[in-house]
């Protein structure tokens, strides 16, 4: 049977801005990425979301940005290999805390918005973030885009790897996803949603925006949860690979 890792990005809130969809959501997912206070949350909801997921068993994930709250940690910044380092072990470090505190565990790091995004096609930059995390415990897992640069720095220092893959965004021929700032760069048909998950999952392939058939690994798939319909997208592809016979699973869990 496949088996499938389903994670979100998880507590951003922020002061008096809330997340009221994380505790539904946390019931359709088996692993959250918790934001670290640079692209969004703080130490209260990073507190309270460490609390909840381990209350509903999930793999507990580090989520860190650029220093970025008014972008959302969305828009490209400029930083050294160094300061690419020292933000990524600042935030593992700062929700490790928190997880430690809980008498949890930490399971794995991956990067946020443009972050991710850039340190998906850029050595330097992945090094750094992978750097970080290896120093920091090299028994962590990494999860970065599927076929990135990402995956090839996480693999090269041995460090464990996870290939995501999203349900709710369009691909370019090369694999990478298409930008935000493209017309039809996100899916907004849960059916085509839901075709592009099976696809992926038991086909191991992706239509392209301008429709090549890419090859992909899937073996993390991130659920979006900062939409006015999350939880609806989330319970529908949740019950959908449990009726296929899909099993949904955090790795090493």
């Amino acid at each position: 049977m496949p088996i499938i890792d389903l994670n979100c990005d998880l507590g951003e809130a922020f002061g008096n801005y809330k997340m009221p969809n994380d505790p539904e959501l946390m019931k359709y997912v088996s692993s959250v990425n918790i934001a670290c206070g640079f692209h969004a949350g703080d130490w209260n909801s990073m507190q309270e979301t460490v609390q909840l997921a381990m209350k509903e068993g999930l793999a507990l994930g580090a989520h860190p940005g650029f220093p970025d709250l008014q972008g959302f940690g969305r828009r490209e910044i400029q930083l050294s290999p160094k300061e690419i380092y020292q933000i990524t072990l600042y935030q593992i470090g700062a929700l490790s805390a928190f997880i430690k505190a809980e008498k949890g565990e930490l399971h794995h790091i991956k990067a946020h918005g443009a972050l991710y995004n850039m340190a998906s096609k850029n050595k330097s930059m992945a090094k750094a973030i992978v750097q970080a995390i290896h120093d920091f415990d090299p028994s962590l897992y990494v999860y970065g885009l599927s076929g990135s640069v990402m995956i090839q720095e996480a693999e090269s220092l041995g460090l464990k790897s996870v290939s995501e893959v999203f349900a709710d965004r369009r691909y370019e021929k090369d694999g990478s996803l298409s930008p935000r700032s493209l017309e039809n760069s996100m899916i907004q048909n849960p059916e085509d949603s839901l075709n592009q998950i099976r696809d992926m999952i038991h086909r191991g392939k992706v239509i392209s925006r301008d429709g090549v058939e890419v090859s992909i690994l899937a073996e993390t798939l991130c659920i979006h949860g900062d939409s006015s319909h999350a939880v609806s997208v989330a319970k529908t592809v949740y019950s959908q690979l449990i009726e296929e016979g899909v099993i949904i699973k955090a790795p090493g869990k």
